[in-house]
């Protein structure tokens, strides 16, 4: 099984800037893709930005150029930086991994708030 535990989420103006962490314990080995997803309230849950196991990225329309996916592999460690924050951009963020062996786990998911 793979655990996920993410970390970083806040309260932040907008304009502000947080960075997400991820880590990824138990059998990793088989992880092909990780990626963060948001929900916002009454909303489903949509991906934000994936990062594959080759290092390929994708992200949603509506962050691109303001949030960069990044990995520690020695860390084990999924990153998610996020500049230029929007309230639109407030909801609680999820961390991802799909794996050949266990398909998808879910971290436990961390609150991003952007408000004045």
């Amino acid at each position: 099984q793979v655990q996920l535990v993410e970390s970083g989420g806040g309260l932040v103006q907008p304009g502000g800037s947080l960075r997400l962490s991820c880590v990824a314990s138990g059998s990793i080995g088989s992880i092909y893709r990780m990626g963060w997803y948001s929900q916002a309230p009454g909303k489903q849950r949509e991906l934000v930005a994936a990062i594959s196991s080759g290092g390929s990225t994708n992200y949603a329309d509506s962050v691109k150029g303001r949030f960069t996916i990044s990995r520690d592999n020695a860390k084990n460690t999924v990153y998610l930086q996020m500049n230029s924050l929007k309230p639109e951009d407030t909801g609680v963020y999820y961390c991802n991994s799909v794996s050949s062996r266990y398909g998808s786990s879910w971290g436990q998911g961390t609150q991003v708030t952007v408000s004045s």
